[in-house]
């Protein structure tokens, strides 16, 4: 399993820090994995599975 930092989500995923922590609230995208006191990342294979979602629905 591979864990992604904020650098590399934001290149795949273009959205602001604030629009992603809506998302994940709401539940419409891979919750976050806290990784320490001050780090956060997220599941690599979540984030290309939802990117692929939103491919199939255009």
């Amino acid at each position: 399993m591979r864990i992604i930092d904020w650098k590399v989500l934001k290149t795949m995923v273009p959205y602001s820090r604030q629009h992603i922590a809506r998302l994940e609230a709401a539940g419409t995208f891979p919750k976050r994995v806290p990784l320490g006191q001050c780090r956060v990342g997220w599941v690599y294979d979540e984030v290309v599975a939802w990117i692929e979602e939103r491919m199939k629905d255009r």
